[in-house]
């Protein structure tokens, strides 16, 4: 029965070995042992060729380890030339190192050590050597006592031969036996001792059964691999018409997969459906195009989830580019089950890197919004977000719940940063390694259906954000094709360029737009998004990198945009396309009067204004017929994922000459955010939002980095002064959504001057929006359309104009939008009064007597002498009263004078160095 079992478990399970990579002597190591590892740089990746001092970089895979890739207990500082790990050059390219294992990995007696990993660097790690596919490089590891043991060192589970090719077959076992190697159930070689070797020769295409037996006369043990012989390829075409590239669903248990790869020689597919096992039923088909090659696998159990990669040339191993979904060994374990539930098994142990993904037969979504048009293109208000910043839970269900909110802020379409698949798990987004594939890290597939549907029924658009100036490493089209010696893309990749030609602007591996591979590549992807997804359009990222002739004026780069465009409007009509272009105005005119859209930065205008720098504040730019353009079709935005935040700037560098209006003061920057909202919502064309711009969000962007995880702070909603700028953008886009003339193209404009002007003109209504941006009063010229009566919205106030273009004086950060018609007034948040108004405290603040009279005191505790700015302001949100002073060391007490004041309730804000407190107070007689 031993025997038995033993011959079971070896027969039944597929490992994969490195011996061409490594050999290692004892062959079944225990934790017990001393072994020698010898690494042949010729091997693997072949990184290291040449070297001639190699560093092995060690760690463990244990029962512990979170993932098949958790290394643990590692050995090696990374990047110097460390002692302990330094190997010996023992010529050919191979080096050696002699390690005890428990001693030399130090882990706790009774680690269950399951493999030993590793891999190889120069000093410095600017070099490394790696497996074929780029992954570590593992080998097992065996129990103490195990009893007889036999194995294949070498060929590999799934070995590829041409005909007539050799293969060696080295095998071992850990005790002197009888050994025999047998093909197809004939045997090839019999032997005694503890090691066999043997040269065979492929004659006959398909795939063969090789099989070592090990018996010591009380215990018979054997192994078995498959070897595949590649076939002759003759040319022929599916029986299909109209396959695209990648999955093709024919019906519940059929498939066709096709996969573009010139210059291949032989491709298998190997997948959960042939144990992951290069094998003859599964070599694919190549087309008489001699490039696109096919394959239908036919008796899959419909509903049932199935991992699938390529295998090219006996050496790469792939996901398909147009993948869907793939699972990622390396990152899948960091995606709960609350985000994606009940996930597909990574193939542990028979293969490595990304696997592609496909269920035949899956459940079909039901959308409850099937048809939907979004807003004109010179209506769109977009609200771009980053899911990973916006909700903690960072997934799409929860997004969801968060549409009432920006439904009720009025926006009308939502922009998601990247959500195809990325590497990694925290990332804005922009490092793509498939851009068709759903990245798992925000949920599943129907859960951004969901998203899409929910924001459809509320009359959101959904912008997807497409990067298609590049792809990174884990890319597929990148990987088939690649020169290791320069490290980038081969000379004949079809999709990439060797060299980016645009620098410095190049990031990851850059496309080459020229190409039909590449254009046929990027109509598949956006037609799925709109297909599949249902979504509304694209921003494209980078459009500028469209192009193989530097950054200069380009004909060529603008056809291939038009191009683009007119496959994505032929499927929908309808759609946006959105280019983040950065180019000569001339260009970006021609493409915008052809139909796109392009981002229009106007952040340092922004910036500057509600800085309380007029004379570099002009917005002028943010007009699209200020740039000659004769169509709205520039998406303006103060904020995007690009840019420091306007608060943070404000807040750190604004203009602080006046004691009284202090734009450095977080009350008086967020009133200054609300002029800046009226009067960038009041101008033409489509405008944009970045994620709680509208709460004044005053984290900068590079704390802690640019890309990092930034503070999820919807408690800011909560906060009366942050709630007021959220109604003040609320308010103001309820004039745009509701009324014609906040839409309208007959516009006149000031947007240079300290005090910045619109002027709306339309049949139904005239408006003109006005803000002053100065830090001290400034008077102001409304340019009013005629005379007669007019009314400002925020305050429901008339005036009776006799004069358009007399002037009035308006105060610093006021804002005023007058009508000439009677509009019902927004509930625009009141003036703070209470401790919870801004921030909450972050010291202790003790305010007396409370009521008060003439004077109210102040005590808190101080560390150290720091400056000491004290803000009182009143019910209508003025700041009436600010004190300056220096802490002592230990309590502090400030007397504060109310003598001046009229009675009634106050909120206090007091600055201590970087930190503040809050309270208020009430003043009588």
């Amino acid at each position: 029965m031993k025997a038995l079992l033993i011959c079971f478990l070896f027969c039944t399970t597929s490992f994969i070995y490195f011996g061409q990579i490594l050999e290692v002597n004892p062959v079944f190591p225990n934790v017990n042992d001393v072994v020698t590892i010898t690494y042949n740089a010729t091997q693997g990746n072949a990184a290291l060729v040449g070297q001639s001092q190699i560093y092995c970089h060690a760690g463990l895979i244990t029962s512990t380890s979170t993932s098949p890739t958790n290394w643990q207990y590692v050995q090696g500082n990374w990047g110097t030339a460390d002692p302990t790990v330094a190997m010996t050059n023992i010529g050919n390219n191979k080096h050696t190192i002699t390690i005890d294992i428990d001693q030399f990995y130090g882990f706790p007696v009774g680690t269950n050590v399951l493999k030993l990993a590793f891999v190889f660097r120069t000093a410095n790690g600017s070099i490394v050597g790696r497996d074929t596919d780029g992954s570590d490089i593992y080998y097992d590891m065996y129990p103490v006592n195990a009893g007889l043991m036999a194995q294949f060192l070498h060929p590999s589970a799934g070995s590829i031969l041409d005909l007539n090719g050799s293969l060696a077959v080295s095998a071992a076992s850990n005790q002197s036996a009888v050994l025999t190697l047998k093909e197809d159930g004939n045997v090839l070689s019999t032997s005694s001792g503890t090691s066999l070797q043997y040269t065979l020769t492929a004659t006959v295409a398909g795939t063969h059964l090789l099989e070592f037996e090990a018996n010591d006369g009380t215990t018979q043990v054997i192994d078995s691999v498959y070897y595949t012989v590649n076939p002759v390829v003759v040319p022929q075409n599916p029986s299909y018409t109209n396959l695209v590239n990648g999955c093709n669903y024919i019906n519940d248990s059929t498939i066709v997969l096709q996969l573009y790869a010139p210059l291949k020689q032989h491709i298998y597919v190997i997948g959960d459906f042939n144990n992951w096992l290069p094998t003859a039923a599964y070599h694919m088909n190549l087309s008489q195009d001699n490039a696109t090659w096919w394959l239908q696998i036919s008796g899959l159990t419909p509903g049932q989830r199935y991992g699938y990669q390529y295998y090219i040339d006996g050496s790469i191993r792939v996901p398909d580019p147009l993948s869907t979904v793939v699972l990622d060994p390396s990152n899948d374990a960091g995606i709960n089950a609350q985000t994606y539930p009940n996930p597909h098994p990574y193939p542990t142990g028979h293969t490595t890197g990304l696997v592609s993904l496909i269920q035949p037969g899956a459940p079909v979504y039901n959308w409850t919004t099937s048809s939907f048009s979004g807003p004109a293109k010179k209506d769109l208000v977009i609200y771009e977000l980053l899911v990973r910043d916006f909700v903690s839970k960072h997934n799409y269900l929860t997004l969801i719940d968060t549409l009432d909110y920006l439904q009720k802020l009025g926006i009308n379409a939502i922009e998601v940063m990247p959500p195809m698949e990325f590497e990694g798990n925290q990332s804005w987004g922009y490092n793509v390694s498939l851009h068709m594939a759903l990245d798992k890290y925000y949920g599943t597939p129907d859960h951004f259906r969901a998203f899409v549907d929910s924001c459809h029924g509320r009359g959101i658009a959904v912008i997807v954000d497409m990067v298609m100036n590049h792809a990174f490493g884990q890319n597929p089209m990148v990987n088939m094709y690649w020169d290791a010696a320069n490290n980038q893309p081969a000379a004949n990749n079809p999709w990439f360029n060797a060299v980016c030609p645009h620098q410095p602007y190049c990031w990851g591996n850059d496309f080459d737009h020229t190409r039909q591979a590449t254009q046929k590549y990027l109509d598949q992807v956006n037609r799925y998004w709109m297909e599949a997804y249902h979504v509304d359009g694209f921003r494209f990222d980078y459009t500028k990198g469209f192009t193989n002739n530097g950054n200069n004026y380009d004909l060529t780069r603008m056809n291939l945009l038009k191009r683009m465009a007119d496959q994505i409007w032929a499927f929908k009509p309808n759609a946006y396309v959105i280019l983040e272009h950065w180019c000569d105005n001339s260009e970006e005119k021609q493409l915008a009067d052809y139909g796109m859209m392009l981002w229009g930065n106007l952040a340092y205008g922004y910036e500057e204004s509600v800085m309380g720098y007029p004379s570099s504040s002009s917005l002028n730019s943010g007009i699209y017929t200020s740039r000659t353009w004769t169509v709205p079709h520039l998406v303006s935005y103060q904020e995007s994922h690009d840019e420091e935040r306007v608060m943070y700037k404000s807040l750190t560098f604004g203009n602080a000459t006046n004691a009284t209006h202090n734009a450095k003061d977080l009350y008086t920057a967020l009133g200054r955010a609300q002029a800046a909202a009226v009067i960038f919502l009041t101008q033409p064309g489509p405008r944009m939002l970045w994620q709680f711009q509208e709460l004044g969000y005053d984290i900068s962007i590079d704390n802690p980095c640019r890309t990092c995880n930034k503070p999820i702070l919807w408690n800011y909603y909560t906060q009366a002064r942050r709630r007021q700028l959220y109604d003040v953008y609320a308010a103001t886009l309820a004039l745009r959504n509701n009324y014609e003339t906040f839409r309208s193209t007959n516009f006149q404009y000031d947007l240079s001057a300290a005090v910045k002007r619109m002027n709306m003109n339309h049949s139904s209504m005239n408006g003109v929006s006005l803000a002053n941006f100065a830090v001290t009063t400034q008077s102001a010229n409304p340019n009013f359309q005629h005379t007669g009566w007019w009314y400002e919205y925020f305050t429901g106030d008339s005036l009776n104009v006799s004069n358009p273009t007399a002037t009035f004086s308006m105060a610093p950060g006021e804002y005023r939008i007058y009508t000439d018609v009677r509009l019902p007034k927004p509930v625009i948040t009141s003036a703070p009064a209470s401790v919870a108004e801004l921030e909450l405290s972050e010291f202790p603040l003790t305010l007396y007597p409370n009521p008060a009279q003439d004077q109210v005191s102040l005590q808190f505790t101080a560390t150290q002498i720091e400056a000491v700015r004290t803000l009182i302001i009143n019910e209508a949100g003025q700041i009436v009263s600010t004190i300056n002073a220096t802490t002592t060391i230990g309590v502090n007490v400030l007397d504060l004078n109310l003598a001046n004041l009229p009675n009634g309730a106050y909120h206090l804000i007091l600055h201590v160095g970087n930190k503040q407190a809050n309270d208020a107070f009430i003043k009588h007689d």
